[in-house]
């Protein structure tokens, strides 16, 4: 059904958004988290569309699971980032027939490197093309929405008054309804959509919500969507920081209140939640606000009543590029462990609702829905020319080793991999990753060892006040080939089975001596009354699909320069021939254990040339 027209028939209501899973395992489980969510009736779900159609089958197959087997009506997102007509067409075609009555029409991120980029085909290069070649071809049988942004468009050069035209231009080429941006500042939507409304726009518009989950994604996701934060939001944000669970709770709060405000101020029919894949917050959310209930709705077929699609379980995880949320030098942890399954993959399903209560950056469980969360449109965020002047378009591998280290020694904010400065954490082990970055081995992720301290640590504490926290430490590097092999080597010899580390490349080639049926679980915490919680999990999959975002990491760096630059072919060089190689050392008790591990003495395996 179409979207629009349900729309008109329900006050209030809600709708889902979901993102397709990296992983097999994370997709089977996904289906199982909607099914609860159908439960409580949405008027409709979404389904991101990955950068450059990186998603696109399984966005598709997560659609048709939500039409067919949730009862779910669909609105599949769609870019023109990548996109030509035959694709675009194949794509419309494919959606009617799985039933697909629904399209959020959106321009996507261009591939990074603006100054060269050149359309894969001129006639789509704006989400106005797409709603234009919709109707043209399709006439009314879709439903087409379209985006706006309440705090601005995150392309800065675009200001309020060319971008209301170009919502007006949308609207007018034959868009039936618009979803906001994510806000968190409701006076500021409402005099937006005064704006909005003296343009004559009139179609129905649908404000994103995206419920506060822990205090480090709410920081990116703001920085990366531009969306401005109230200060008396940040004010009441910034005591509480530390504690996952109060955040959690404060942005429950945050939503419930938002969602009141918006609906009694006479324009706001419903809300559109940006889950990430989560469900316990919108959950309560919707409890809260008493709309859990929908006595007018014929009960969604579920899930449970009929058998799931099977899911291929050789394919590969699709490559989903996205914000790298925890690439940065202290952020995870990992132990050997075995699965505790009776068989590979099989999950507990009365546990998986809890998953999640505490993301933790790019390496949680591979098993979880949530696994390498990406944001809003399913879209990464580009590079900026200010990012670019930042790293000083580096033409030397000294001159890559000299923008790490002058990150590590804060002179510069950012790097490719890590978008923020350094976090308190890594200041205690600053000197060891000085020591490798020098060496060349440019640090990208790392964790010092913590041995039981206290949930309310201003610089390691996570959940619940009154438990203890533990980490292993491990670190994250690119390397040359020379020194992956000298490393497993030493792994072999001097790791006494306290080590294990993985290894890989941009052409495929992986190395492990972790055993296949061992988990790593390397952040956990013990608190009253609960379950050991891991937060944190490095092992094969989980690595597998980071590494392949973080060689497109480079390729999207190199992208920016010109093809026969200077920088773009000491980036590709990079790119093809470095190794990511991750070293975790499982003795947390010894803070030194990795670091004594890595700079013993007498192979001038680190302290060699430079």
């Amino acid at each position: 059904m179409k979207f629009s027209d349900k729309i008109a028939r329900q006050s209030p209501f809600f709708t889902f958004e979901f993102f397709p899973p990296r992983t097999d395992q994370g997709f089977d489980n996904l289906a199982a988290r909607i099914s609860r969510l159908a439960t409580l009736h949405p008027l409709g779900v979404s389904i991101t569309w990955g950068a450059g159609g990186s998603t696109k089958e399984r966005s598709l197959e997560l659609a048709t699971l939500t039409q067919d087997q949730c009862g779910l009506d669909t609105i599949l997102h769609l870019t023109c980032t990548n996109a030509q007509l035959g694709s675009i067409d194949a794509i419309l075609k494919d959606a009617k027939e799985r039933g697909i009555q629904n399209i959020l029409a959106l321009r996507g991120d261009p591939p990074r490197g603006q100054e060269e980029w050149i359309p894969s085909d001129p006639r789509f290069t704006h989400a106005i093309d797409l709603v234009r070649h919709i109707r043209k071809s399709y006439g009314d049988y879709f439903c087409i929405g379209v985006a706006a942004y309440p705090d601005g468009h995150p392309d800065h050069l675009i200001d309020e008054g060319r971008e209301l035209d170009c919502l007006k231009a949308k609207v007018d080429a034959g868009a039936d309804f618009i979803v906001t941006q994510l806000f968190y500042d409701v006076e500021a939507f409402f005099l937006w959509l005064k704006k909005v409304r003296q343009k004559n726009i009139n179609v129905p518009i649908i404000p994103g919500i995206m419920p506060i989950q822990t205090y480090a994604s709410f920081q990116r996701l703001t920085k990366l969507t531009g969306a401005k934060v109230p200060d008396r939001i940040q004010e009441e944000l910034n005591p509480i920081s530390h504690d996952d669970r109060l955040v959690k709770d404060f942005g429950v709060n945050l939503a419930v209140d938002m969602i009141q405000r918006l609906v009694t101020g006479g324009e706001v029919s419903g809300v559109h939640f940006c889950t990430l894949n989560l469900e316990k917050s919108v959950q309560r959310i919707l409890e809260d606000l008493q709309w859990t209930h929908a006595p007018n709705r014929s009960p969604n077929r579920l899930i449970s009543d009929a058998p799931l699609p099977p899911v291929s379980s050789s394919a590969e995880p699709d490559r989903v590029v996205t914000p790298i949320t925890a690439a940065r030098d202290a952020t995870q942890t990992l132990t050997s462990m075995p699965t505790t399954n009776n068989e590979p993959g099989r999950i507990d399903f009365d546990n998986v609702a809890t998953w999640d209560d505490f993301p933790n950056g790019r390496f949680g469980d591979f098993k979880s829905p949530a696994f390498g969360a990406n944001d809003l449109w399913g879209n990464s965020g580009s590079i900026s020319h200010e990012m670019l002047r930042e790293w000083r378009n580096p033409k030397t591998v000294a001159e890559l080793t000299q923008l790490f280290l002058d990150h590590l020694d804060g002179k510069i904010s950012t790097t490719p991999f890590s978008p923020t400065p350094l976090y308190p954490e890594s200041l205690i082990i600053l000197p060891e990753l000085r020591r490798l970055t020098e060496r060349g081995w440019w640090t990208v992720g790392s964790q010092p060892a913590v041995d039981g301290v206290s949930s309310s640590d201003e610089i390691f504490g996570w959940g619940p006040k009154a438990g203890y926290v533990f980490q292993k430490g491990f670190v994250e590097f690119f390397c040359e080939e020379k020194d992956v092999a000298m490393l497993e080597k030493r792994v072999q010899d001097h790791g006494n089975g306290l080590v294990h580390f993985f290894a890989g490349n941009y052409k495929g080639e992986f190395s492990t001596n972790v055993p296949e049926d061992c988990r790593n679980a390397i952040t956990w915490g013990v608190f009253p009354g609960q379950e050991i919680i891991q937060t944190t999990i490095i092992e094969q999959e989980s690595f597998l699909s980071w590494k392949e975002d973080a060689y497109s990491i480079w390729s999207d760096w190199a992208s920016c320069y010109h093809p026969e630059s200077e920088e773009r072919k000491l980036l590709e060089e990079v790119r093809d021939r470095r190794w990511l190689i991750n070293i975790n050392h499982h003795d947390y008790r010894n803070p030194q254990a990795l670091w004594d591990f890595i700079f013993s003495d007498g192979d001038g395996l680190v302290d060699g040339p430079k």
